[in-house]
Formats: structure tokens, sequence, C-alpha cells
């Protein structure tokens, strides 16, 4: 779903996607990317929390990731 003038309205996975990221590039280009954070979750497997760190370090240009398994 794809939220516009107060609405929601259905949308393919592939315009949700392209929505994101152009959302995600105007916030970098704006803010910087220390302007976006990843947190995942605790009941993720391993190699998810990687791949989620691995995207937001190399790609996105931050290091603004967190866990929710701190206790």
């Amino acid at each position: 779903m794809i939220k516009e003038n107060g609405r929601f309205r259905e949308a393919s996975f592939d315009e949700a996607l392209r929505l994101v990221v152009k959302r995600f590039k105007e916030i970098i280009a704006e803010s910087g990317p220390d302007a976006i954070a990843g947190v995942s979750c605790a009941r993720s497997i391993n190699e998810d929390s990687y791949q989620m760190q691995k995207l937001f370090r190399a790609v996105i240009g931050t290091n603004n990731i967190d866990h929710c398994a701190r206790t």
C-alpha cells in the first residue's frame, strides 16, 4: 500500500520499492546518510542481520544500525 493525498492505494512490490529508494535518495541528498537508520529484530537470523548492516554501511553510508536484543 502507498499513501497518496491522505489515502492508501494498492501498489505492486516494484512500485513500492521504487518509492522507498526514491525517498531514501531524497533524504540522503537533503540531510546526509546519517539521517537514515536500520533496526534489526532479535528474532532475525544472524545472516539477515548481517545483510541489513552491510546494506546500511556499504550502500547507504551510515553506521546507524541497532537491534532489539539488548537485555
